[in-house]
């Protein structure tokens, strides 16, 4: 199956946000796909992000139920040792696993509102729950969203190489948090590129899932430390 998938910028462009699920439990053999790249994933970031079969009642709270992730059958719980990283290398990796679910046409909703309490996840001590993200078969594909341009998340010291704009437009399309997309990413004049927190809840997160964007688009390399 892995040789027939799209691009990791074609999974960009098709994924959306999707909050209401069919009843249908995810197939064994794609569960055995994610399971692989979990343990890739966590033996290269040190995290501990655990796929979790039955959702259960993680999303039971009324918020929740009313959008519809209520009927989410399956969760990834996004875990890892808490430092002051965590939640950067959580969305960097964790956006990993959401485009190749798209690739094996799954769906996927990034969430940051959930029952802890309800959630069969193992958080060892000195670890920590930093986000959920619900994955199973949409009963739509998503819709897209409101987007800044990129002179408005973006500044370069000098001229803007096309890999830069290429990064930066990749970038427009990652999920944040309410949608806000408060992050700034700036050339500097040694094509070094920073990636700046404006603030929000889960800015660390969004800015974790903006540096694999920009990644994908720019060919360039993006590690969170």
């Amino acid at each position: 199956m892995s040789d027939n998938l799209i691009s990791d910028a074609e999974a960009v462009r098709l994924r959306h946000s999707v909050r209401q699920y069919k009843p249908d439990p995810i197939e064994p053999s794609k569960v055995s796909l994610i399971t692989d790249l979990i343990r890739e994933i966590n033996a290269e970031s040190g995290l501990g992000l655990q796929f979790i079969g039955d959702a259960g009642k993680t999303y039971n709270r009324l918020f929740n139920r009313m959008s519809g992730l209520g009927s989410a059958p399956s969760v990834i719980a996004c875990v890892g040792p808490d430092d002051s990283s965590l939640d950067r290398r959580v969305g960097y990796y964790g956006e990993k696993l959401v485009l190749f679910a798209q690739k094996i046409g799954l769906n996927t909703c990034w969430t940051g509102t959930f029952n802890a309490r309800n959630l069969d996840a193992d958080i060892p001590a000195g670890q920590r729950l930093v986000i959920c993200i619900a994955i199973g078969y949409g009963t739509g594909s998503g819709r897209e969203r409101r987007s800044r341009t990129a002179a408005q998340i973006s500044s370069a010291e000098g001229s803007r190489p096309a890999w830069f704009d290429e990064g930066v437009n990749m970038a427009l399309l990652a999920p944040t948090a309410l949608n806000q997309q408060k992050f700034l990413i700036r050339l500097n004049s040694d094509e070094s590129v920073d990636f700046i927190d404006k603030g929000g809840a889960f800015s660390q997160v969004d800015l974790g899932i903006v540096m694999r964007h920009f990644e994908i688009g720019s060919g360039r390399k993006q590690i969170p430390d």
